[in-house]
């Protein structure tokens, strides 16, 4: 049992996150309905987004030209990602760790041009 009351600071922290939570989430909504600020009217529910109503079903197919330049995007964000620590370690690394820089900027160039023969950059 005595085991069990080491585990009361995090229990207690746990209920008072949980009650600040809900406060933070429940206590706005209750008090806009108290002031009368909860007024929903067809400009409040309209589309603020794109600017106009959806005119397609919302579970539709996008074009595989989305995902492509989704993936393009994910690839080039992590070779910078990759960038700043090698930079940052290249005197550890030494011509070793150059060489290998290198080679995977030289494999991301040959992707790059690739992408951009076959046309997966073009957005018609």
């Amino acid at each position: 049992m005595d085991y069990l009351a080491q585990y009361l600071p995090i229990l207690i922290f746990l209920f008072i996150a949980a009650g600040l939570s809900a406060a933070f989430v429940f206590l706005p909504m209750g008090v806009s309905r108290l002031t009368g600020a909860h007024n929903p009217d067809t400009e409040k529910l309209s589309e603020y987004e794109c600017g106009f109503p959806a005119f397609e079903e919302p579970r539709s197919q996008f074009d595989v030209r989305f995902y492509l330049v989704a993936i393009l995007f994910i690839i080039f964000d992590l070779e910078a990602a990759f960038l700043f620590p090698w930079a940052v370690s290249l005197d550890l690394t030494g011509w070793p760790g150059w060489i290998t820089m290198m080679i995977f900027l030289g494999e991301l160039i040959v992707g790059f041009a690739y992408a951009w023969k076959v046309g997966a950059l073009e957005w018609e």
